[in-house]
C-alpha cells in the first residue's frame, strides 16, 4: 500500500487531468433530480408562515409588528372599564379615576406586554424555524448535493474526448466508454460514480497483462533490456538487479551501452549497492561482443540472471535497430533460446509514440514484456491502457521515481484508481 499511496501522490498530472476533466463534464450538464427539487421546495412554506399574523398571534408573538398591534387593543379593552366611569360622573367622578389611576400605574407596567419586546428576542428566535432549514440542506447535501448528469450520447462523447486527450487512444477510448454505457445509459451519474466505473473498466482491460517477470530454471536466464534514449533502461536494470539480489538470486549485469560512459558508471553504482558484478568493455567497443562474453562469465559463475543493458536508440533509426538485431543474433549463437526475456522500457512522457516503439522493437528483438517509467512526470498515463489494449504484452513493472522502491510490480486496480484520481 505504501507504493500505491506514492503512486497516487506522484501520478498527480495524469490523475488531475482526468479528475478535473470528469468533474467539468458532470458540472457542464448537471441536473437536479426531481426528488431533490421537491424536497428543496419544502422549506418555502416555512418561510411563508412568517408573514401570517394569525398564526403568529395565536401561537407566539414572534413578529414584532403584528404582536405589538394585536395586544395594543387589549390594554385599551382593559382600560375601557376605567375610562367608562369617567363619562358617567363627569363633574365629580374625577376623584374616582384618581384612585383608579393609582392602582393603574401598576398595570401600566402592564405595557410590559410592550415589554413583549422581550419576546422580540423570540423574534430573533423565529429564525429557529429557519435553523431547521440547514438541517434540511444538510440532509440534501449528505444525500444528493453532488452534481449529477445523465449518461447520454453527449456525455459519452465528452468522456471519449477526455480519454483520448489522456493518450488512451481512439480505439481504446471508444471501447471503454461503450462498456461504461452498457447497463447505465440514461442514468444520473455523479463525478464519483463515473470515476468508479471508469476505474473498473480500466482494471478490466489491464488485468490480463499484469504479470511479473517470469523466472525460468535455465541458468543463466538472459534478460535483454531495450528502449529509446532516456527511457530509463539503466536505472531500471539497477533496480531490478537489486530486487532480484534481495530475493536470493545471483545476478550479473553487462553494461552493453558502450557509447555512453555515464551509463556504465550508473550501473557500477547500482552494482556496488546491490553486491552485483558489472561487466564492462572499453568505450566504443562492440556491444554484441560484450554480451557474448557476459554470457560465458555468467555461465561460469552459475548466475541465475544475466541482465544486459543496451544503448538507447530511436525506433526510426534503421542502423541502430540493426545493431540491436546483431546483439540478439550473437546471443543466440551461445544459447538458441536467448534472450529469455526482452524488456522494453517505455517513458510514459512520450505518450502515443510509445505505441510505435512497441511495434518496431517487437519486430527486431521479440519484446516479451514492458516496463513503464516516469509515470510521475506526465499527464498522459492513459497510454499504458492503450498499450495493454492493443498489444496485450505483459506489463511487469511501473516506476514513479528514482528510488529502488519506486519500481514495483504492476497492479491494474491500484493503477486505475490512481489514474482517475480515486482516493
Amino acid at each position: 500500500m505504501s507504493f500505491f499511496k506514492k503512486l497516487k501522490d506522484r501520478m498527480f498530472k495524469s490523475a488531475s487531468k482526468i479528475d478535473e476533466g470528469l468533474d467539468a463534464i458532470i458540472e457542464e450538464g448537471a441536473a437536479t433530480p426531481a426528488a431533490d427539487l421537491a424536497e428543496a421546495q419544502a422549506p418555502a412554506p416555512i418561510r411563508d408562515t412568517n408573514p401570517d399574523p394569525i398564526a403568529i398571534s395565536v401561537e407566539e408573538p414572534e413578529p414584532k409588528p403584528e404582536p405589538e398591534v394585536a395586544p395594543a387593543p387589549e390594554p385599551d379593552a382593559e382600560m375601557s372599564p376605567e375610562p367608562q366611569p369617567e363619562p358617567e360622573p363627569v363633574p365629580e367622578a374625577a376623584p374616582e379615576p384618581t384612585p383608579a389611576l393609582a392602582p393603574k400605574p401598576e398595570p401600566q407596567p402592564e405595557p410590559k406586554p410592550e415589554a413583549k419586546p422581550e419576546p422580540a428576542p423570540q423574534v430573533a428566535q423565529a429564525p429557529e424555524p429557519a435553523t431547521a432549514k440547514p438541517g434540511l440542506i444538510g440532509r440534501l447535501l449528505g444525500r444528493s448535493a453532488e452534481p449529477r448528469r445523465a449518461l447520454d450520447d453527449e456525455m459519452l462523447e465528452s468522456l471519449e474526448e477526455l480519454l483520448i486527450a489522456s493518450d488512451m487512444g481512439v480505439d481504446t477510448a471508444l471501447r471503454v466508454t461503450a462498456n461504461m454505457a452498457e447497463g447505465r445509459y440514461g442514468k444520473m451519474m455523479s463525478s464519483r460514480d463515473i470515476k468508479e466505473v471508469l476505474a473498473a473498466e480500466i482494471t478490466r482491460v489491464m488485468e490480463p497483462v499484469a504479470r511479473p517477470l517470469p523466472i525460468y530454471p535455465k541458468k543463466p536466464q538472459v534478460v535483454l533490456v531495450v528502449g529509446v534514449n532516456g527511457s530509463g533502461k539503466t536505472t531500471t536494470i539497477g533496480k531490478l538487479a537489486s530486487q532480484f539480489k534481495a530475493a536470493g538470486k545471483t545476478v550479473v549485469i553487462a553494461a552493453g551501452d558502450t557509447f555512453r560512459a555515464a551509463a556504465v558508471e550508473q550501473l557500477q553504482i547500482w552494482g556496488a549497492r546491490a553486491g552485483v558484478p558489472v561487466l564492462t568493455a572499453p568505450e566504443g567497443s562492440d556491444p554484441a561482443a560484450l554480451a557474448y562474453d557476459a554470457m560465458i562469465r555468467a555461465e561460469a559463475d552459475g548466475a541465475d540472471l544475466l541482465m544486459i543493458d543496451t544503448a538507447g536508440r530511436l525506433q526510426n533509426r534503421a542502423d541502430l535497430m540493426e545493431e540491436l538485431a546483431k546483439i540478439v543474433r550473437v546471443i543466440r549463437k551461445r544459447d538458441p533460446d536467448a534472450p529469455h526475456n526482452t524488456l522494453l522500457v517505455l517513458d510514459a512522457t512520450t505518450g502515443q509514440n510509445a505505441l510505435s516503439q512497441v511495434e518496431i522493437f517487437s519486430k527486431i528483438a521479440d519484446v516479451s514484456g514492458l516496463v513503464m517509467t516516469k509515470l510521475d512526470g506526465t499527464a498522459k498515463g492513459g497510454v499504458l491502457v492503450a498499450l495493454a489494449d492493443k498489444f496485450g504484452l505483459p506489463i511487469h513493472a511501473i516506476g514513479v521515481g528514482e528510488q529502488i522502491d519506486d519500481l514495483q510490480p504492476f497492479d491494474p486496480e491500484d493503477f486505475a484508481k490512481a489514474l482517475v484520481g480515486i482516493e
